[in-house]
Parts: structure tokens; C-alpha cells; sequence
């Protein structure tokens, strides 16, 4: 049955609540989007929503030290907020800095605002996500991810560059955000203490449990921006579906069916493979509907494509043609796609989990929380009235967690406890987290950095040991770092820091299923008995022989922009070791050496063939498999080390080197003397 509730509300109000009514017939904030030919950028801006209220809310911004801003998806708080904080002069002694939990909307944004502004990005408007900065003396406004106001609070722990810091989209939850408002808060405690001039802390979201966050930053007023855009009518499936993928593919065909054909469609699907498959299963389908229904266009969207096809999902359909949209939960939030009239929630998304006990994170399918499935209607509704269908039952939904469990409390901290002590931070246990991880996962992290020589306990006191600190210097995972340390000792460094930057981007390769066998053929000529590290280094080293030349990345299905990421990645990692004097050199043909690097900084993720065939991971003991991907997958290696593992019918290791159980042991004697049944031979 059709239902067109209204989203959750707030469930109690705090007392002293401001409420801003909005006219919910103004357009929303599209993105990214250049500025339409018709209308002039101020009188868009006029347009929005919010704008009726910017007296008001500049009045409450201007006295309060904390607030939270609640409004709808698309009421312009994002792009305008800042920009009415530095008009009315609020802030202007230092920068304005916003942070968003993904760097996709942090550039976006940014280019946005500077349109706005009639500015140069990185000039008044700039950006910084992980290894790119545009931004100059002059920026006044910066958008930034959540991690990288982190790193800068290691160098300046009072962040005194900054009069205002904005956390938007903070239900989102990320890892960084949750160790970001901890840092922000204490940093804003301690400037009042010396009398430095005041941190003003605007937290913004579109869903919020707004008593945990108006309780963590000292009871601050919550201010809501009311209104909703348009209704939007939300259908539920009559029973359960066992399978989400063929109830998707229905519902398409039934809307592609009944709706005009300017109507477009947007599923939310859980990760690449799925999309790809369907995504050729409609366009089988659409060739041979009768003449009655229109084409339909099926564009996929998450974040390993490359930029060139993300964008495609902004550009109008062909007249009289159906977009339809098959995307992970990156247009949930990070992205904004106008003409969406109906919304397809599978119910279902891909999320990271810790068991701090087996020490093992996974990548598993989950169902949403409600605040998800309420983000993801509201999608519906941007431009005019809209359909979300959820293909779940109505009680289902009512059985869904609220909240999406934060990151912080289903992730491995070791990355993030490393980050505490260097911010001088003596107590890593009990830090101020807003919702405190278990006290398994803190001491499990801390166990997994004094395996790595990272920090010491002296007394009962952790704290960080010379390497610990040189390892927080890199905005990299603990292991990795170590990794980084340890190369000059194999005379590899060139090499390892090749590997590590390939492994910090999103994939380089480019894998269109429909043309699995052109891929396998081009691939053939890098692959590397030794597995996908090396793999993924000759193929480097075969990019940089053609200077990156775009027919060349082409044929050979790699993603070139992401190479060139690689290159800037490469080349702020190399400037780190500068400064910490490492020797830098190459170990040419003799890749032995590289492969005896990783076994000493990645031994934690170790894994031992067994009698059987299958895989035991040694630290954890868990059953695991080579992931079809790797180019491993039909060998048998007796040891590997692995990136990372993907739960997905069973455990996969992805991304994997051969190594030699010396190697192991040398790297970790005591370790491996606890977890193995191995002898040195």
C-alpha cells in the first residue's frame, strides 16, 4: 500500500528549539551543477529554501558558541551557510572550515561555492581532501574532509587557523567525524581557557538523533530548518523478498512499463559487481521490450568508476529516454541527481565490520538503518512529488535499527588510537567519544600497535615510541606506515611506496564485466607469479614508460585519472620520507626484496595453506579463500599476506603477495612462535 508519511521528526524537541519554516515549493540544491543559463547564480541562491530564514539564523549563529543545524536534504545549508557566516562578517578573523565525511562532495561543493562566489578555486574558496590541496592565503572558506582536519589538528591541536568549524552530514557517522568532534570540542574548551579568540562549532545534518549530539557539545540549541520539499508516496512489498535483485529488476520493468518517459529511476544496490550485472540484465531486457515502451539509458554509479562516467549520471537522458540510475549508497548523501521521480530501496548496504575478538574486518551486505531508508526516499522528492519503493515488507521497516551504528564502534581503531597519541592525547582510553567503542576493540587496537612497535606500556602507561611517531607523520593505516619505515632496510623504498599508493586510491583497473576476455588478454602481459602487488607494479611502471598516455590506459582498461592520483600520492609520501630522512632508492629487477618488505609490515595479515586447500588466516584463525580476482587465484602459494578481507558467501583475501614463512617468522618471532605451528626448517 501506498503510505506518504512524513520522515522521522526529531523525536523530542530540546527545549529552545528555534524553528525556521521553510516554503517547501522552492527548488533544492542540485549538485554538482553549473549555473543555469537562465537564471543568474544570485537569484538561484535567492531561490533556496533557506534563504527566507538567513535573518534569522544569522541571529542565532552570531551569539551561540554551538549549534546544530537540522534541515532537509536540498535546503541549501551546505553551500549557503558558510557563505552567510563570512558575508556577515562571522568568522572573519580566521577561516570558515567545513567538513564532509567523503571527498567527492568536499570538491564538488567547493566548486559550487566558488561559482557562487564569482571566485577562482582556491582562491576566497578552496579544498583539501586526502593528497590534494587547493587552497591559497587568500582562502576564507575551505571545504575539507573530516580526516584532514584531523591531520592538521596533530600540528596544531587548538586548529587555531580556524573562527568556525562546520561538521556537516554528521550522521553519517564516519570514523573521523566521531574522532573529529572530540578533537573540536576540546580544542574549543582550551581556547576559552587561554583566552584565544573563540572556536564557534556549527554541526549539520539532515537526520540526526539531535539529543546525543545537543547533550555531547554542552547542551547546544538545536535550530530546524522545517519543511518538507514534496511529498513523496512510499509503497512496501507485500512479503519479504529472498532475493532484493530480482524484486529490483521488476519494479524497474514495472515503472519503465507506466511512467513517462522523463520520469527517471534511482536504485540503491550494494556494491559494484551487483550493479554491473543488473545494469546488463536491463539493457538485455530494454532491447526487447514491445514498441510500446520508450528506451531506457542505465547508467551505474560508485566510487571506484571513473570520474568521466560518474558524471554521466547528471546529464539528461536523450528526449523521450529513461535514465535509469543503479547506485551504491554514494547518492545517498554525497551527490545530488536532478529528475529522479522514483526511488527503489533495496534495503540493503555494504558496510564494514570489526570483530575485535577474531581481530578480522569484513565487508558485508547489511540491511540499512531507518535513518538510511529515509535519506534514500528523500530523494524522490528534490524537484517535485516522487515514489520511493522499498522493496521490504512496512514491518520490516518498523524492525530496522534507527541509527546507522557508528564507524567507530564496528571498525579497527589501531589507525585511529595512533592518531590520539600523536595529537598528545595521554588517555587514549578513555577519550571523549560522543559513542564510546567497546573496551575489546580499544585494547585490541592498542595490542595491534605494540605488535607493530608503534607504542609501548610502561606502568600501565601507553605511549607512542620513536617509530610510533613516525608512523603517525603518514596519512596511511599503521601497516602500511611501517611498511614505508621499513624499505630503506631492503633497498625498496621507490617500490614500496609505488605499492602503497596504488593500495590508497580507489582501483586503477578498470574491469567492465562485458568484456571480461579483452581484459583478461591486456592484463596477461603485467600479471606477476608473485601476485597482485607486483602485478599492480608492473603495470605502474608500464604507465609512467608511456607517460601516463590516455589511448595506452584505454586499452589496457586502467583508470586513468586514478593513476595520476597515484603519481600526487606518490610524491607527497616521498616528501614525508624527506623529512624524516629516509634513504630512498630502488631495488630495480629484484622484487624478492619487496616481497620480504611486506611480509615484515604486513605480517598481521598472514595466511598459511592447509592440507585441504583452503587458507587459515594466522592471526585469527579463520577458514579463508583467495579471491577470484587475484591473479593467485588458481595457485596454490603455502603463504601470503593480504590487503584486506571480503565476506561475501565466504571470507576472500584480496589483494595478495607470496612470501616465505622465514620471512614471517623473522618479522615477528614471539608472535609467530604463539600463532604458529611453524619451525624454522
Amino acid at each position: 500500500m501506498p503510505h506518504d508519511p512524513d520522515p522521522p521528526p526529531a523525536k523530542k524537541f530540546k527545549p529552545g528549539s528555534v524553528f525556521f519554516r521553510l516554503d517547501k515549493n522552492k527548488p533544492g540544491m542540485l549538485l554538482p551543477r553549473k549555473g543555469n543559463a537562465t537564471t543568474p547564480i544570485d537569484v538561484q541562491r535567492k531561490q533556496l529554501p533557506i534563504y527566507q530564514a538567513k535573518p534569522q539564523l544569522l541571529n542565532q549563529l552570531r551569539q551561540l558558541h554551538n549549534a546544530i543545524l537540522i534541515g532537509e536534504t536540498g535546503s541549501g545549508k551546505t553551500t549557503q551557510i558558510p557563505q552567510y557566516l563570512y558575508e556577515a562578517g562571522i568568522g572573519r578573523q580566521g577561516i570558515i572550515a567545513i567538513t564532509q565525511p567523503r571527498r567527492v562532495a568536499a570538491i564538488s561543493l567547493a566548486g559550487r561555492v566558488a561559482e557562487e562566489k564569482r571566485t577562482q578555486l582556491g582562491k576566497l574558496v578552496g579544498y583539501t581532501v586526502r593528497f590534494e590541496d587547493v587552497t591559497s592565503s587568500e582562502t576564507k572558506m575551505k571545504f575539507m574532509t573530516d580526516g584532514m582536519l584531523l591531520r592538521e589538528a596533530i600540528g596544531d591541536p587548538l586548529l587555531l587557523r580556524y573562527t568556525v568549524v562546520v561538521l556537516d552530514e554528521a550522521h553519517e557517522r564516519t570514523v573521523h567525524t566521531d574522532v573529529l568532534f572530540g578533537v573540536v570540542k576540546t580544542a574549543q574548551r582550551r581556547r576559552r581557557e587561554l583566552n584565544k579568540i573563540p572556536l564557534k562549532v556549527i554541526v549539520m545534518s539532515a537526520t540526526m538523533d539531535v539529543d546525543l549530539f545537543s547533550e555531547y557539545f554542552n547542551k547546544s540549541p538545536v535550530l530546524y530548518l522545517e519543511g518538507r520539499q514534496h511529498p513523496i508516496q512510499i509503497y512496501y512489498t507485500k512479503q519479504p523478498q529472498s532475493d532484493y535483485l530480482q524484486a529490483a529488476l521488476v519494479s524497474i520493468f514495472q515503472i519503465h512499463q507506466e511512467a513517462p518517459p522523463s520520469h527517471d529511476i534511482l536504485v540503491f544496490m550494494t556494491g559494484q559487481e551487483e550493479i554491473e550485472a543488473l545494469a546488463r540484465t536491463c539493457r538485455d531486457i530494454a532491447k526487447h521490450l514491445p514498441d510500446g515502451c520508450g528506451p531506457m539509458v542505465v547508467i551505474p554509479l560508485y566510487a571506484s568508476l571513473p570520474p568521466a562516467q560518474q558524471l554521466r549520471v547528471f546529464q539528461p537522458a536523450p528526449k523521450g529516454c529513461r535514465k535509469v540510475i543503479l547506485s551504491t549508497n554514494i547518492a545517498e548523501t554525497s551527490v545530488t541527481i536532478s529528475g529522479i521521480k522514483y526511488v527503489i530501496d533495496t534495503g540493503m548496504v555494504k558496510a564494514k565490520r570489526f570483530n575485535p575478538d577474531s581481530g578480522l574486518e569484513v565487508l558485508a551486505v547489511q540491511r540499512v538503518s531507518k535513518a538510511q531508508a529515509w535519506q534514500r526516499a528523500g530523494r524522490a522528492g528534490r524537484e517535485d512529488s516522487g515514489s520511493c519503493y522499498r522493496l521490504y515488507t512496512e514491518q520490516e521497516f518498523n524492525s530496522l535499527i534507527p541509527m546507522t551504528v557508528p564507524e567507530i564502534q564496528r571498525c579497527n581503531l589501531a589507525g585511529v588510537m595512533l592518531q590520539l597519541m600523536a595529537l598528545g592525547i595521554q588517555d587514549v582510553i578513555n577519550f571523549d567519544f560522543m559513542s564510546k567503542p567497546s573496551p575489546e576493540a580499544v585494547r585490541s587496537a592498542v595490542e595491534h600497535l605494540e605488535l607493530l612497535g608503534a607504542v609501548e606500556r610502561k606502568e600501565g602507561q601507553v605511549s607512542l615510541t620513536a617509530l610510533g611517531k613516525k608512523m603517525a607523520s603518514f596519512p596511511l593505516e599503521p601497516r602500511y606506515a611501517k611498511t614505508i619505515l621499513l624499505s630503506p632496510d631492503y633497498s625498496c623504498s621507490e617500490e614500496i611506496l609505488s605499492i602503497v599508493s596504488l593500495l590508497s586510491v580507489d582501483t586503477v583497473l578498470y574491469n567492465p564485466p562485458a568484456r571480461r576476455e579483452e581484459v583478461l588478454a591486456a592484463r596477461k602481459k603485467f600479471t606477476s607469479s608473485e601476485g597482485d602487488h607486483m602485478t599492480l607494479l608492473n603495470i605502474y611502471r608500464a604507465f609512467k614508460k608511456v607517460s601516463g598516455n590516455k589511448e595506452w590506459c584505454r586499452e589496457n582498461f586502467v583508470n586513468s585519472r586514478n593513476m595520476g592520483l597515484v603519481k600526487e600520492v606518490q610524491a607527497q609520501l616521498k616528501e614525508i620520507c624527506l623529512k624524516l630522512n629516509l634513504k630512498l632508492e630502488s631495488c630495480g629487477a629484484d622484487t624478492g626484496n619487496v616481497r620480504r618488505c611486506l611480509a615484515h609490515g604486513m605480517f598481521v595479515n598472514a595466511a598459511e595453506l592447509q592440507p585441504d586447500g583452503s587458507y587459515l588466516a594466522l592471526d585469527t584463525h579463520q577458514s579463508v579463500a583467495i579471491h577470484p580476482s587475484s591473479v593467485l587465484f588458481q595457485a596454490k602459494p603455502a603463504y601470503v599476506v593480504f590487503n584486506e578481507l571480503l565476506h561475501t558467501s565466504r571470507c576472500y583475501m584480496r589483494d595478495l603477495c607470496l612470501v616465505d614463512a622465514d620471512w614471517l617468522l623473522d618479522a615477528a618471532p614471539e608472535y609467530f612462535g604463539r600463532k604458529l605451528h611453524l619451525t624454522k626448517s
